[in-house]
């Protein structure tokens, strides 16, 4: 069985990829299995190394990489390129973690207690189609430099870049079996890593309901499992922010990718003070955003992912829902859809209360603080999100009682390879990269040596 990817600015064909029916999921699931003994075998200090030499091959590769995202994902060439030197960052921070995985010694009458972060075994990730390198990199990275070995599968839309990287981990020198794609449908290949034994974690990036069935399966076995999910983000604009400066910005918070981004600042709340001004300051940065040619060097918003994703952003805009404005895209061929604004005709609308996932914002107003943060809160998720004001006190008050994992304050930086990453509330469970991500693929064995 085979998939065919299609570039999403042209609505071509662009590759044929194999499909894996359950046979050869299992079969690439032994191949982890018989080799992770040797691979937490290999000194931190070996292994380091070749976590090194691929990320020195990546960075060789990043311009092909990055041109092979265009045509699989629809990316801009800039996002492109910065996501695969993510990719390549990540690895080379993570190179750094297998001689850092300390365990400690615990005092005790009678003996010495010590403690070892062990490997889990086999890692079991599922990439989602939104950010298909810098994502599988967060989940193969970590759990690779802790001694797992890894199955990987890409979204069945976007499986290119994958199989690249797959590559590369090759000619890098990983040994056979530790690092593995498998291109397939989430529910053969997926489901697997959920029901094989041999798969002691899951690690998977998507939509909430997924999350939610996974999570329910990997409890039958309680296995262990990392899952970032859904997000309805706020970008909060104080009275006395910037506002030149935020509305400037606030495109770019939720249309980058085409707002195809769970850390997307979708819901715009702007204190009524200020509303009118800002609506003013929004319109031609809006306007401005350049959608097209996801490959041309000027292009700021490429495409959506399909046409059904389309239809799907499109039944965002209900009859009661107000258009303030829209930027402009393509007529032609491919998935487009312009960057829109509206003003919501009631806070429960699905526009203001679901994840849209697509280049559509509402804009609403609150009164003080306490109202902003309670506007904030309600939603289900709370993955991410922005604080504008220039008052100090504000944002950290305003920071600490906003319950979101990611928040960033007169800036839209949601990622960065160093700090933690991850969702509270029904955005997911577990933390992404940071100091502590291998931990994460570890278990905590503890050995009491007896002295007397």
């Amino acid at each position: 069985m085979t998939t065919q990817v299609i570039n999403p600015a042209t609505a071509a064909v662009v590759a044929t990829v194999e499909a894996a029916d359950l046979a050869a999921t299992d079969a690439a699931i032994d191949r982890a299995r018989r080799a992770a003994a040797d691979w937490r075998a290999v000194a931190p200090g070996d292994r380091a190394r070749l976590l090194r030499r691929f990320a020195e091959a990546v960075d060789a590769d990043l311009e092909r990489l990055a041109r092979l995202e265009v045509r699989n994902a629809g990316h801009t060439i800039g996002n492109a390129r910065w996501e695969a030197g993510n990719v390549r960052d990540v690895l080379h921070y993570s190179a750094g973690l297998p001689e850092r995985l300390l365990g400690s010694q615990i005092p005790v009458a009678g003996g010495v207690d010590i403690t070892f972060c062990e490997p889990l075994g086999v890692v079991g990730i599922i990439v989602p189609w939104n950010f298909p390198m810098p994502i599988a990199a967060w989940g193969f990275a970590p759990a690779l430099a802790a001694g797992n070995t890894v199955v990987l599968k890409p979204a069945e839309l976007t499986p290119l870049t994958a199989i690249r990287l797959g590559e590369l981990a090759r000619e890098a020198g990983l040994p056979e079996g530790v690092f593995q794609i498998v291109t397939g449908k989430g529910s053969v290949v997926g489901q697997r890593f959920v029901t094989h034994p041999a798969v002691r974690k899951v690690v998977f990036t998507g939509s909430t309901e997924v999350g939610k069935q996974i999570m329910a399966g990997c409890a039958e076995q309680v296995k262990r499992v990392t899952l970032e999910l859904g997000g309805k983000s706020a970008n909060i604009v104080f009275a006395d922010a910037d506002l030149e400066r935020a509305a400037a910005t606030a495109p770019y918070a939720v249309f980058d990718n085409a707002g195809q981004d769970c850390c997307a600042r979708s819901r715009i709340l702007v204190q009524r003070s200020v509303f009118d001004r800002f609506l003013e300051l929004l319109e031609p940065a809006v306007q401005a955003v350049r959608v097209g040619d996801p490959a041309d060097e000027s292009t700021e918003m490429g495409p959506l992912i399909s046409a059904a994703h389309r239809e799907r952003v499109a039944g965002f805009l209900e009859p009661a829902t107000t258009v303030a404005f829209t930027g402009t895209c393509p007529d032609g061929p491919g998935f487009w859809f312009a960057p829109t604004v509206v003003l919501p005709g009631s806070p429960t609308d699905r526009v203001v209360t679901e994840e849209v996932f697509g280049p559509v914002v509402a804009v609403l107003p609150f009164e003080d603080e306490a109202d902003a943060i309670r506007i904030a809160n309600d939603t289900e998720y709370g993955l991410s999100g922005s604080l504008w004001t220039s008052d100090v006190g504000r944002a950290l008050r305003v920071s600490r009682a906003v319950e979101a994992g990611n928040l960033s304050v007169n800036s839209h930086s949601s990622v960065r390879y160093s700090t933690p990453f991850g969702g509270f509330k029904q955005s997911g469970l577990g933390r992404e990269l940071g100091p502590d991500a291998a931990r994460a693929f570890t278990e905590t064995k503890n050995v009491f040596i007896a002295t007397e």
